[in-house]
């Protein structure tokens, strides 16, 4: 493969990118700071700097004190080069949240999305909402990112099947770009809370690892190499459908709730297993200190929960009641049962590392995380660390912002010479 030749324009398109990355990991920073950073002497360090204030880029950012003579003039990224969106699409709720090219949320706005008729014009004007919020206009959003249950075609960017979103179906990302412009994304939420948790959560600065989505339903997100694995349709992290010994395997691959793994741990199971070990469930919010307020209740794909079954605040609260008065068998029942799913994905992938997330992965913690993972290694001979989301506020709106970012930044910050 031909290497393109080292011009001077490359060279400071390189230069330029670095220091934007330095400022905004780093910032603000002197430009003697930002050349030893980067390898570049003071001369090129404030050409450097002069070029991206120009361009709009970076700003002054008050000085650093001390030494002799004057202050040292400190720069940063200027947050209102570029601006992103992410949303987050439920049945019940639309959430979108605006924020700058540093990631600083400016604005979040939930709506209902009853409100509004087919999905783009929903999501047009949930964006709308949220950039008014914000006092940004709509034109200077640079990628729009937007998170929802089912199955997103890797190659077109459609969603192909989601059970509980039925007007979620191809054609609405032409649709949607046709109104907000060619940088919309639409991406599965576990995905999106798999990069949350890279960017943010237990699995900060790790390459190769799986987060497992538990409640209503399952799903399973997977960082390999640094990069979300999908799989050629979409299909990647369907573990619901996951084929459990003792469990019927699926009788209709359109009704997620006939999974194995789904009858196993979703919420019909639980409700199952609470009643064996005389568990009631306590009122929403009444879990034990350090408990997390919970997220969306399920992975697109994973469907709506069977009828009768207990939805995402009700499967949640089971354990958190089980942890609350030491029902310790409930728990332990519990963990046996995921344990199946992470052995089966450990054995295959050796991710090295299980975040549980979800409604049942928050609300059980690092005592839940702690016995998935004893399970494990008594099953398992890669034996994966398992820990609890250290992500806070809702994991797919941050995901989605965090893939909007990297998407804008990809654009804004390679165009400065």
């Amino acid at each position: 493969m031909p290497q393109r030749p080292g011009t001077p324009r490359l060279l400071r398109q390189i230069n330029d990118r670095a220091a934007l990355e330095l400022l905004l990991s780093d910032g603000p920073l002197t430009r003697a700071e930002l050349g030893e950073l980067t390898g570049l002497s003071k001369v090129t360090s404030g050409q450097l700097l002069s070029r991206l204030e120009t361009r709009g880029l970076v700003r002054a950012a008050g000085e650093r004190p001390g030494g002799r003579g004057p202050n040292a003039a400190l720069y940063g990224v200027n947050p209102s080069s570029a601006y992103v969106a992410g949303l987050e699409v439920l049945p019940g709720s639309v959430t979108a949240a605006v924020a700058d090219i540093t990631g600083t949320v400016a604005a979040e706005v939930t709506v209902d999305p009853t409100d509004a008729g087919d999905p783009v014009r929903m999501v047009h004007e949930a964006v709308l909402r949220a950039c008014e919020t914000a006092s940004v206009e709509i034109s200077r959003l640079r990628c729009l990112v937007i998170g929802t249950r089912g199955v997103v075609d890797p190659g077109s960017g459609e969603v192909r099947y989601s059970v509980d979103l039925p007007a979620w179906h191809v054609g609405i990302l032409a649709g949607l770009r046709r109104l907000l412009g060619d940088c919309v994304i639409i991406e599965n939420d576990v995905n999106l809370a798999a990069l949350a948790e890279q960017a943010y959560g237990a699995a900060r600065g790790v390459d190769d690892f799986v987060i497992l989505w538990t409640g209503v339903g399952q799903g399973l997100g997977v960082m390999l190499g640094g990069r979300l694995h999908r799989g050629i349709a979409g299909a990647a992290g369907e573990i619901g459908w996951l084929p459990v010994p003792g469990q019927p395997l699926p009788s209709d691959v359109t009704a997620p709730q006939t999974g194995s793994f789904q009858r196993l741990v979703g919420g019909e199971a639980l409700e199952g297993l609470a009643r064996l070990h005389g568990v009631r469930s306590a009122p929403v919010g009444s879990g034990p200190v350090g408990s997390v307020p919970v997220g969306p209740d399920f992975r697109g794909s994973a469907g709506p929960p069977a009828h009768g079954a207990a939805d995402g605040d009700g499967v949640a609260g089971l354990v958190r009641t089980a942890l609350a008065t030491g029902n310790h068998g409930f728990v332990d029942d519990l963990a046996e049962r995921l344990a199946v799913g992470v052995a089966a994905v450990s054995v295959v992938l050796d991710p090295g590392l299980v975040v549980l997330s979800g409604d049942i992965g928050r609300a059980g913690g690092s005592a839940l995380a702690a016995r998935v993972e004893e399970a494990v290694a008594r099953v398992c001979p890669s034996r994966p660390a398992v820990a609890v989301t250290g992500v806070d506020g809702n994991p797919v709106l941050r995901g989605a912002i965090v893939a909007a970012l990297a998407r804008a930044r990809d654009e804004v910050f390679s165009d400065t010479v």
